[in-house]
């Protein structure tokens, strides 16, 4: 061999060397890549699952079984919906409603509570203030297959009643089911709201306004209703 052709040699051999080396580096990049989509897609439902988890609600022994009911009216509602967010808005939702009743210490018809409430003898319990501590409970769960709207009736006299309505993501306000308690003596009842007794129309504003607020005695609009003539814009004393 010539001497003269020995580093032309070695220097193909380096390059070689050297071609092989990034060759390896790729198919490591390459695995490490594909290992890390594989974790970041089996990662993110858990994480999910254990944000839901983080939740946990005591549902009345009674009420069990209607909880079961709503979940799975909810979740029929379209097959985006998810199942186990559906149950955790079904187990809030009677929750909340159970906890508020005892706050509220219900008395006699929904009529003859505002009268009590008008005169000072009860401090919260009126229909929209049912629906705003209810929504904001159920706001906290930061869904993602469920949207919840504010919906009312009969808006400025006596027969008034305010809801929460809950669809599925991005359907119609009355594709949805309502959410009821004031009517019932301070149970909830559901239904759909082409179903229910009172006509229903959504309110977007007054639900931003009560998340806006973020606090289920905040106040800020005039809303009438039996035994009511006006809510002033300051807080009451009882906030």
């Amino acid at each position: 061999m010539n001497v003269g052709t020995m580093p032309y040699i070695h220097a193909a051999n380096v390059m070689v060397v050297a071609t092989r080396a990034s060759a390896s580096q790729i198919q490591s990049l390459t695995r490490f890549a594909v290992a890390l989509v594989i974790f970041a897609a089996w990662i993110r439902p858990a994480t999910a699952d254990q944000q839901q988890r983080s939740f946990s609600f005591q549902v009345p022994k009674n009420d069990s079984a209607a909880a079961e009911s709503l979940a799975s009216k909810l979740t029929a509602l379209s097959p985006r919906v998810n199942r186990e967010e559906a149950k955790l808005l079904a187990q809030c939702a009677y929750a909340t409603v159970t906890k508020l009743r005892r706050e509220y210490r219900m008395f006699g018809t929904p009529i003859f509570n505002n009268f009590l409430i008008y005169h000072g003898i009860r401090k919260r319990g009126y229909c929209f203030q049912w629906a705003e501590d209810l929504l904001v409970a159920l706001d906290a769960l930061k869904l993602n297959s469920l949207e919840l709207h504010w919906g009312e009736s009969n808006v400025g006299n006596w027969r008034e009643n305010n809801c929460v309505v809950v669809t599925a993501k991005g359907q119609p306000f009355n594709r949805g089911i309502v959410l009821d308690c004031w009517r019932h003596f301070g149970h909830l009842r559901w239904n759909a709201v082409t179903a229910d007794e009172d006509p229903y129309v959504e309110n977007q504003a007054y639900a931003q306004f009560v998340r806006a607020r973020s606090a289920p005695k905040a106040f800020g609009t005039n809303r009438h209703v039996a035994f009511q003539t006006t809510i002033k814009a300051s807080r009451k004393s009882d906030d």
